[in-house]
């Protein structure tokens, strides 16, 4: 009877060491989806366009060229460091510091699921757009 509860008791156990860094990157996640999606943003609709900077739009052979987004980059770049500089400090804390060095490389493991919260709104957004 002692041996099945033990059992027991050390697979939760291990189920709950295993889920508290699972819970908590995915968590950090949530927010980390300002840095994703500026990052992404960058990616995709800045660096791609012809022109960068306001002097670039009198040239005439240019055919990727939106103000808008020229206009908005300054600040999402600016935006894309403050939040990136403080996810890559909060990922840091809560994998590295806090963990007790025995727990340390389950928590590091498992940072790789920071992402997941924005790569599924993504998805969604591909769905359904």
């Amino acid at each position: 009877m002692g041996g099945a509860s033990g059992e027991s008791g050390a697979g939760t156990g291990a189920r709950r060491g295993v889920l508290a860094p699972v819970l908590a990157n995915l968590a950090l996640g949530v927010p980390a989806v300002i840095p994703f999606y500026l990052g992404w943003w960058v990616l995709t609709s800045y660096l791609p366009m012809d022109c960068h900077s306001t002097a670039d739009l009198a040239k005439p052979d240019l055919r990727n060229c939106d103000y808008h987004t020229l206009d908005h980059a300054w600040a999402a770049l600016f935006l894309l460091v403050v939040t990136g500089v403080l996810l890559v400090g909060a990922v840091f804390v809560v994998d590295a510091v806090l963990p007790p060095r025995a727990r340390r490389g389950t928590w590091l493991r498992s940072a790789v699921l920071v992402p997941v919260p924005f790569a599924l709104l993504l998805a969604f957004a591909y769905n359904t757009g």
